[in-house]
């Protein structure tokens, strides 16, 4: 059964689920730019560069994992900051989805993701990690013994400008790529 995880729906990992097909990095000869106020707030401040409405647009692609189509959705992250936490209400096409509510370690230099859907059904966690502009959110799935890695990975051109793309690998190694797209911010 195939199934596309959107990449709309970001930091939900493994449960609901956001380069180049051989890598879930920029390659090293170019760099990508760095985003200013990114780079200056790190911590778990990095998670309100999302907050905002954006335009995306994108393609799907026909896979093991996904189906071909389009994307041409609005989404909205309603997002907020109170201590060690950032929570963003997010709103697809107008509806709202999901809470998710992020962390972030120091030590590990990694976020994890809660996401609390509407009806209350419990979901689990979700790991992003952030290096300057590339935001990547790791999952994997088990079905009968077999680990399918998956991975959306976000790339912040400027404040307004997102590149994502979303893969699957048998070893976390080869990728295929289920889709791709943009997202422009709109309003703030």
């Amino acid at each position: 059964m195939r199934r596309f995880i959107s990449p709309l729906v970001f930091g939900l990992a493994a449960t609901l689920l956001i380069m180049p097909a051989s890598s879930a990095q920029a390659p090293n000869d170019r760099k990508p730019p760095v985003i200013a106020d990114q780079q200056a707030s790190g911590g778990i401040d990095t998670v309100m560069a999302y907050a905002g409405t954006w335009k995306v647009t994108g393609e799907r692609f026909a896979t093991a994992h996904s189906d071909a189509g389009k994307e041409d959705t609005t989404l909205r992250n309603d997002c907020w900051k109170s201590g060690g936490y950032v929570a963003c209400n997010q709103y697809v096409n107008g509806e709202s989805k999901v809470l998710l509510v992020f962390t972030y370690s120091d030590l590990t230099k990694m976020y994890t993701s809660y996401p609390i859907p509407k009806d209350g059904q419990a979901v689990g966690s979700g790991r992003l990690q952030i290096v300057g502009n590339v935001w990547t959110f790791p999952w994997e799935s088990t079905d009968g013994g077999v680990t399918t890695f998956f991975h959306v990975v976000n790339v912040f051109k400027d404040h307004d400008h997102i590149e994502y793309a979303q893969e699957f690998s048998p070893d976390n190694v080869h990728w295929t790529k289920m889709a791709q797209g943009s997202e422009v911010r709109i309003a703030n």
